[in-house]
């Protein structure tokens, strides 16, 4: 073979590795692609069937769980500070000592939830319904409720949370 011939395939094929390496590490920055890391507080469950999951003692801190379908599932002792649930479904579901500290849970359904000790402070509960829910020791201090809401809540508050130590009737805002 030609020896100049042989300098121009060569340099042929160095650009074209050079390229090719340029391109595909473009495309991993556009993609972004990092280890998938299975902690519960990185995955989105927006808009989820989440019905009768098991999420006890989990950190959900700063997950979204807008629109999603949670009716009876386990929160026990879950950490759901700082999440997103709008208009979710907590009907029927195990919320008992969960913190829900910083929440944004405008139009959500805890109807026949169990709140027990739940920490409701500083969420936005606007919109929010709470038939036969038990509130026994909730806390929610500085949350945004509807007026309409509280006074339903107040006829049924009891106890004082073990955590906060602020009773349900004072976070409330009770008479």
């Amino acid at each position: 073979m030609n020896p100049c011939l042989r300098k121009v395939k060569t340099r042929f094929a160095s650009v074209l590795c050079c390229l090719l390496l340029l391109v595909v590490t473009a495309c991993l920055l556009i993609v972004n692609v990092s280890p998938a890391i299975a902690q519960e507080n990185k995955v989105n469950y927006t808009l989820s069937d989440l019905r009768f999951r098991d999420f006890s003692h989990k950190n959900l801190e700063g997950t979204s769980l807008a629109g999603a379908e949670m009716q009876g599932a386990n929160f026990e002792g879950a950490n759901l500070q700082r999440t997103i649930i709008t208009k979710g479904s907590f009907l029927q579901a195990n919320l008992k000592g969960a913190d829900l500290t910083g929440t944004f849970a405008d139009r959500v359904t805890f109807n026949q939830a169990d709140l027990t000790n739940a920490i409701f402070t500083d969420a936005i509960l606007s919109g929010s319904g709470f038939v036969d829910a038990d509130i026994t020791g909730a806390d929610f201090s500085e949350a945004i409720i509807d007026t309409y809401q509280i006074r339903l809540l107040c006829d049924r508050a009891d106890g004082v949370n073990p955590v906060t130590g602020i009773s349900t009737r004072e976070s409330l805002g009770c008479r």
